[in-house]
């Protein structure tokens, strides 16, 4: 099995021209067969379906599909499609890196995103109406990516990619309502306990939130709490946590003046230099920089 690892990949099998590194929009009805042999894919991809030219396979999971619907792929899922080779495949596929949402406005606001993260085994159907929203979405991304470049190119790109995931988003929900529910469930209690504490100035006395503190406070066992954190959200529990102390303390940095080591103290930190380490690991600055630059 052969990975699709950049943009070249990808437009290579659809004879497409790369024209950014990061993202770029091809037509399915121009890909060579062999792009739909089990790959793995290291880059998110949206691919919408025209119609039904085959059996497709994600992540060793049969998906579910029909004429006008929408199948999602995060970095690391496998997706193949044993093709009926009566029917030529019709559709459109979107794909970009995750580094184009690094420092970015769209990479802040991903984590609406969550139903890349979640496992279900149907595509996401598309009404009519709906198709024609989702496309005119694929088609403005395709013609800003044929626009000559200038000052504006990434931001309108991220703005259309954007557009695109909150449509999707809509519709997700609207089609797995009882999934989103359930997922949910966890993560805003959890993101709510995070909040309070982290707000609380307690984290000066008691130290960073912990993964066995968290699921005593929501009443579970630690094994249980890591397992559906991952499960739900495909991120350790202990990645989600310093997330969200990142989080809390870019919010420190742009809105008060409290020192760097006012804050590493505030969210819990017994050394400001373990707080600058995994704030630069995080976001790529260290604090200082980060305020300056907000």
């Amino acid at each position: 099995m052969n990975s699709l690892n950049t943009i070249q990949d990808i437009n290579t099998f659809l004879g497409a021209e790369t024209l950014y590194n990061q993202v770029t929009v091809a037509d399915l009805t121009y890909a060579n067969v062999t792009f739909f042999h089990t790959r793995m894919y290291n880059m998110y991809a949206l691919l919408l379906m025209d119609n039904k030219c085959g059996e497709v396979i994600r992540d060793n999971q049969v998906v579910e599909y029909s004429e006008r619907s929408l199948i999602t792929i995060r970095p690391g899922q496998t997706l193949g499609v044993i093709l009926d080779y009566d029917i030529k495949p019709k559709g459109l596929i979107l794909a970009f890196k995750a580094e184009l949402l690094e420092k970015t406005g769209l990479g802040r606001d991903f984590y609406m995103f969550s139903y890349f993260n979640m496992n279900y085994n149907d595509a996401i159907a598309l009404n009519e109406i709906e198709y024609k929203v989702i496309r005119n979405c694929y088609t403005n991304l395709h013609a800003e990516l044929h626009t000559p470049k200038d000052h504006l190119s990434g931001q309108m790109i991220r703005l259309g990619i954007g557009t695109l995931l909150s449509y999707v988003k809509r519709y997700f929900e609207q089609q797995h309502i009882d999934l989103v529910k359930r997922s949910e469930t966890l993560s805003n209690r959890l993101d709510s306990l995070l909040d309070k504490y982290l707000g609380s100035g307690q984290p000066a006395q008691m130290g960073l939130p912990s993964v066995k503190w968290c699921a005593s406070q929501l009443n579970m066992s630690p094994n249980n709490f890591a397992e559906q954190i991952k499960k739900d959200m495909h991120v350790t529990a202990q990645e989600y946590i310093k997330n969200k102390m990142i989080a809390h303390a870019q919010v420190l940095l742009r809105q008060t003046n409290m020192t760097i080591n006012e804050i590493a103290e505030e969210l819990g930190f017994k050394y400001p230099n373990h707080f600058t380490r995994m704030f630069h690991s995080s976001t790529g600055y260290t604090p200082l920089k980060y305020r300056k630059g907000n």
